[in-house]
């Protein structure tokens, strides 16, 4: 594990990471109330706490919250420029618990912990256990959970059953694999499965990962050598690559998440794998054809136990933000347990953000709406560890991402390489090699101790 740093040259690897240019976006401190700007991800949940603003405002008149939400991997890089470069653009920010614990570290984030035990009702031991120890550092929260996520595999029940195909509880790749061969029809529009292939540490290489972990490899092993040419990482992304050019959805090298959201809600996969909070999309009646018809199973395995990840976008305030306690105002009305009761009865129980707190599952009425995904989101959360899903020990944090600031940019060209190779531009290994020597590169930083 990595010991602590000097700020200057963490912030100047994030900083490097982020590599663009911020615009300006600072408050108006004119009179009236006090105005914090936000920055989040443009994704469908976030989207409805931004259609819930009137009911913050009612609870806080005398602060106004203004939103910069942008697509996932734009917000992260204006994230990271800003808060590592102390620009105090942002009073409050979306993050993840990859970044929690290093931010943290470096001084760049405020201690919330004080603010979640002082505020009436918030009840911080509410969160699941391992996404606040995953957004802790020291023993205290520096952000906190609107929604955490493991991963597993969405499929559509009725069309298994009319197939006479029976998914098992804890699927391997090569089940997955066959069923999607059986089920691919693209005469008719229809995919075997949807996978994530577009460029992005957060977009393709996070269910990649969770592959290359269950088939024994890794980025790194313990001697901060770069595994990324090893014959474990090369079969995961063989089986990867070829499995979505083969039985996955048109223009795979382009799509996200959010794509592949469009394509299983419409009715156009047979199957999914990709990150828990698909729920409150998959399963709302308002946007979705496959309510109902949709089954759980654990994240597909090769020579582990499991292979889910373990994921948080959070909610956090810069140190630079000179409006804190306002930013808090509205951090805990969006985590709170009202907003929870809130989106359940404003917009629907299938929208409500899952994974965050213990109490969600224990509403009646979410508990109706969620009773084909409850116990296999919870179990997946609590599933998701290195020791159940690893073969070897690493020097790094994380399951889907490296738990190091230059792994933004890394991640980033690796998954170019990855992209490019599912777009059919290079090969596997093309692809692999050159991914190699970015690994390598940042592998020698921390063999010479440099970023020790």
């Amino acid at each position: 594990m990595r010991s602590p740093r000097s700020s200057r040259r963490a912030a100047a690897a994030w900083a490097a990471a982020a590599a663009l240019t911020l615009t300006g976006c600072g408050a108006d401190s004119s009179a009236g109330p006090e105005e914090i700007v936000v920055a989040i991800v443009s994704n469908p949940q976030m989207t409805d706490a931004i259609s819930l603003e009137e009911d913050f405002r009612e609870q806080y008149p005398d602060v106004d919250a203004r939103f910069v939400s942008l697509p996932e991997n734009e917000a992260r890089a204006k994230i990271t420029a800003s808060v590592a470069t102390g620009g105090g653009e942002f009073d409050v920010v979306m993050i993840s618990n990859y970044e929690t614990p290093m931010w943290a570290e470096n001084g760049w984030i405020t201690n919330l912990q004080e603010y979640a035990d002082t505020t009436g009702g918030y009840d911080p031991d509410d969160f699941v256990p391992n996404i606040r120890e995953a957004l802790s550092y020291e023993g205290d929260l520096y952000s906190v959970p609107f929604y955490g996520e493991s991963s597993f595999l969405a499929y559509r029940e009725d069309i298994f059953e009319a197939e006479g195909l029976v998914m098992p509880e804890r699927p391997t790749w090569e089940d997955v694999t066959g069923f999607a061969e059986r089920l691919h029809d693209p005469d008719n529009g229809f995919s075997g499965i949807c996978l994530r292939g577009l460029a992005g540490w957060g977009e393709v290489m996070a269910p990649l990962s969770t592959m290359m972990n269950t088939y024994g490899g890794g980025w790194f092993d313990e001697d901060w050598n770069a595994t990324l040419d090893s014959p474990e990482v090369e079969a995961a992304v063989t089986d990867y690559v070829d499995l979505v050019r083969t039985s996955g959805q048109p223009g795979a090298a382009t799509s996200g998440f959010g794509d592949c959201l469009t394509q299983y809600s419409q009715g156009t996969a047979a199957m999914w794998y990709d990150a828990t909070s698909m729920v409150s999309s998959v399963e709302d009646p308002a946007s979705s054809l496959v309510v109902g018809k949709t089954a759980y199973a654990q994240a597909p395995v090769e020579e582990t136990e499991s292979s889910g990840w373990l994921y948080s976008w959070s909610l956090a305030i810069p140190e630079t933000s000179q409006k804190k306690d306002a930013a808090w105002d509205f951090i805990s009305w969006m985590t709170n347990k009202e907003y929870i009761q809130l989106v359940g009865e404003e917009i629907s129980w299938e929208r409500v953000p899952p994974g965050s707190r213990l109490s969600t599952y224990e509403i009646p009425e979410y508990a109706a709406v969620a009773e084909n995904y409850a116990d296999p989101t919870l179990s997946a959360m609590a599933g998701a560890s290195q020791d159940t899903s690893m073969v070897s020990g690493v020097p790094y944090p994380g399951l889907q991402f490296v738990g190091i600031p230059e792994f933004q940019d890394l991640g980033t060209r690796v998954a170019q390489q990855i992209s490019a190779a599912i777009a059919g531009q290079k090969s596997v290994s093309e692809a692999l090699e050159q991914s190699q020597r970015y690994a390598q590169t940042v592998a020698e930083s921390y063999q010479s101790g440099e970023n020790q």
